[in-house]
């Protein structure tokens, strides 16, 4: 079954507005639970090394090792910060 709908009285000026109305309302609902998806940050190798606070060595080992996977462009070697962030492991307490 069809829905119908009669517009008795209505100019079209009318009948925009009512549209335009109807849309922002909508827009307004998707605004409020959108959240923009944030560009991926790359590290170069000395920016893991200082946020980790290691030397380039352990970052080159632990890449070699497997902890750390890497991304390349030409000759230049990147990381990125989530998966950086992702690689740390939380440390449970020894009970004595």
């Amino acid at each position: 079954m069809k829905k119908v709908i009669q517009l008795h009285q209505t100019t079209p000026e009318q009948l925009v507005q009512e549209i335009l109305l109807g849309v922002k309302g909508e827009i307004e609902i998707l605004k409020q639970d959108f959240r923009p998806k944030e560009p991926e940050e790359y590290l170069t190798r000395s920016e893991v090394s200082q946020m980790l606070k290691v030397d380039l060595s352990t970052v080159h080992h632990w890449t070699k090792s497997g902890r750390l996977k890497r991304y390349g462009l030409g000759r230049r070697v990147y990381y990125k910060r989530s998966e950086i962030e992702q690689s740390l492991i939380e440390i449970t307490p020894l009970i004595h």
